[in-house]
C-alpha cells in the first residue's frame, strides 16, 4: 500500500521537529517521492549521516509502503 506525501511529512517532523520538508510525488503512484529535508540537526554531520536520520524517521517503510525515495538534505544556512 503506498505512502500518503502527507505521512512522510508528519513522521519527519516527528524525528526532526524543527524540519522543513519539502515532498513531491514523482510519478503520481504514491511509491516514488523526492524529499528535500532542511534541520539543524544536520549540522556537523556527513550526508550518509543526514540521510540515516531521516530513514530512521521513516521506521523501517523505506523499500516497503515506500518503494523509493530521492532524498537531498541540509542544514539551514
Amino acid at each position: 500500500m503506498p505512502m500518503e506525501a502527507s505521512a512522510i511529512e508528519k513522521m519527519i517532523k516527528e524525528a526532526l521537529p524543527d524540519a522543513q520538508v519539502t515532498i513531491k510525488d514523482l510519478k503520481g503512484d504514491g511509491d516514488h517521492y523526492a524529499a528535500h529535508v532542511v534541520s539543524a540537526a544536520f549540522e556537523g554531520k556527513s550526508r550518509v549521516q543526514q540521510h540515516q536520520m531521516v530513514y530512521q524517521a521513516l521506521k523501517g517503510r523505506m523499500g516497503g509502503e515506500l518503494h523509493a525515495l530521492a532524498l537531498q538534505t541540509s542544514a539551514p544556512e
